[in-house]
């Protein structure tokens, strides 16, 4: 039998071919910014017609805005799971706080939200990500306080309060970019966690080593 017969395409359901575009467009977004997201350039990346990412994405705007979502709630459901089976509110929150504050793996989504941000100002789709995604990541946080405050490890009688403060000092902390680890003050990068543990009156150095 001749070696050279040709291999029969596999042919993709729709779901996973748009799986693979949304995929693809967020792995682009992290590593280069929601602007090198193109039709041209997905179908280069995936080896396939940009008249394919077309047909599932008509306009550019839709996956753009898609793949900002892909990739803020893989790094959600990353930093703080849905379902956490194992380990105490107290261990999650100091682990969120590790990895939004010290992980240099955080850089990348970090800098994505800024992009995504300073885009959604003029794009309707991107902008109702964006808020979509505010709105998971508060949820999320304030979830994780109000288990905390349920066990008597937390205590405060506003935790939405609580996580929206934290977000907000952590937005603070990634909005300039032109600061290196080093130049940051420790008190000024321990500031999110200083915040949590005042505001869920714990111990200093409760959710960090000090």
């Amino acid at each position: 039998m001749s070696s050279s017969v040709e291999r029969k395409r596999i042919r993709k359901s729709p779901t996973a071919r748009r799986a693979e575009i949304v995929a693809s467009a967020a792995s682009i977004a992290l590593s280069e910014g929601l602007e090198a997201i193109t039709l041209r350039r997905i179908g280069e990346e995936l080896a396939v017609r940009p008249g394919l990412v077309s047909h599932y994405f008509p306009s550019v705007e839709e996956l753009v805005a898609e793949a900002f979502g892909t990739a803020a709630t893989a790094e959600l459901d990353a930093l703080i799971p849905a379902e956490r089976p194992d380990g105490t509110p107290t261990e999650h929150l100091a682990r969120f706080l590790a990895r939004t504050t010290g992980d240099p793996a955080w850089d990348d989504i970090s800098a994505l939200w800024i992009n995504a941000r300073h885009l959604s100002r003029y794009r309707p789709a991107l902008r109702e990500q964006v808020a979509r995604q505010e709105a998971d990541w508060r949820a999320r946080l304030t979830g994780l306080i109000t288990d905390g405050v349920d066990r008597g490890e937390f205590r405060t009688p506003a935790p939405v309060v609580v996580a929206l403060q934290i977000l907000v000092v952590l937005d603070g902390l990634s909005a300039d970019g032109t600061l290196t680890p080093d130049e940051v003050p420790p008190q000024v990068a321990r500031m999110a966690i200083t915040t949590a543990e005042r505001e869920l009156s714990l111990a200093q150095g409760t959710l960090a080593p000090l």
